[in-house]
């Protein structure tokens, strides 16, 4: 039997830890259940371990930074990730890791469904929405709801993934992560519940919002370079053309270039725009290379659920 492990971050959930551990023991119980407290100021630490939970700490604040230390520290085959805050169905978590090991997957997601206004509300939905579907028009394909914290991944995924995320960031990233090594995926939709009396969110939305656009923006030019800057070269180079278009003209008619300045503005342009795209064609090629080196770290970890493991 491959061995199991449930990694929770957490940060100030202590009226949730307590029930989101105990859901996931009945559900798992074969399960190592791990607790990541991020600097919580109450009692969460105390809670959890007395839940039976194995507490360990990360000084540095950030959910990014939490995940980067789980993914370090736990060693197992198969891995659970959720939120310390009760919201997700622990009752899952047995059909997703079912979905795993019978497709030979290396990440099944669990999406959120829910019908309770506070617990999804209809900002995060809608952000959600956008934000999915720019991932999907700038990386070709995605998940429909890639800011899910409930995940299950091999270990091949864990062991592969070079977490640079310092916050809520950090879905964005896994995602993006999953689909430019072409792993295979799921995703499963799962009940999404409100929080217990007494805990809060975390979540701000225009601020991580911000930050998960810029991830996604920031992943596009590390990923996509040779499209990211040869878009800026096109249009530099279609402003200098614009530029020099009138100039032209009157050289035909005049045989005289009269505006020197806007001359020199549209050749310092295109200069600008065959630089932009010598740029792209350079990092694609290191791109490329950082995406073997990556597949190869990949391969190096047997599939899910193979029995020569």
């Amino acid at each position: 039997m491959p061995s199991i492990a449930v990694i929770l971050p957490c940060y100030n959930e202590e009226a949730a830890i307590a029930a989101t551990v105990e859901g996931f023991r009945q559900a798992l119980p074969q399960a190592r259940i791990y607790v990541f407290d991020n600097n919580s100021r109450d009692r969460t630490v105390e809670v959890a371990r007395a839940a039976g939970a194995i507490v360990r700490t990360e000084r540095m604040q950030g959910k990014g930074h939490v995940v980067r230390r789980m993914f370090s520290d736990v060693e197992a085959d198969i891995y659970v990730m959720a939120d310390g805050d009760a919201t997700y169905d622990a009752a899952a978590a047995p059909a997703l890791i079912a979905m795993m090991l019978d497709e030979r997957l290396d990440m099944v997601v669990g999406a959120r469904k829910s019908e309770i206004e506070e617990a999804y509300r209809r900002g995060h939905r809608t952000g959600n929405k956008v934000l999915t579907g720019l991932l999907a028009s700038l990386f070709g394909r995605s998940f429909t709801d890639i800011l899910s914290g409930y995940r299950v991944f091999s270990r091949r995924f864990v062991k592969s993934f070079p977490v640079l995320s310092a916050g809520f960031e950090i879905e964005t990233e896994i995602s993006v992560h999953a689909l430019e090594l072409q792993m295979p995926v799921g995703e499963v939709m799962t009940a999404y519940g409100a929080r217990p009396e007494g805990s809060t969110s975390k979540l701000s939305t225009y601020r991580d919002g911000w930050r998960i656009l810029r991830t996604i923006l920031t992943l596009y030019r590390v990923e996509r370079p040779i499209i990211y800057f040869g878009a800026i070269g096109a249009l530099l180079a279609l402003a200098a053309i614009l530029f020099a278009i009138p100039l032209v003209i009157t050289y035909v008619q005049t045989g005289l270039v009269p505006r020197i300045p806007t001359a020199l503005l549209s050749t310092g342009l295109m200069i600008l725009a065959v630089l932009s795209g010598a740029c792209g064609l350079i990092l694609d090629t290191v791109t490329r290379g950082r995406l073997e080196v990556r597949r190869l770290a990949y391969l190096s970890f047997p599939a899910p659920g193979d029995p020569n493991a």
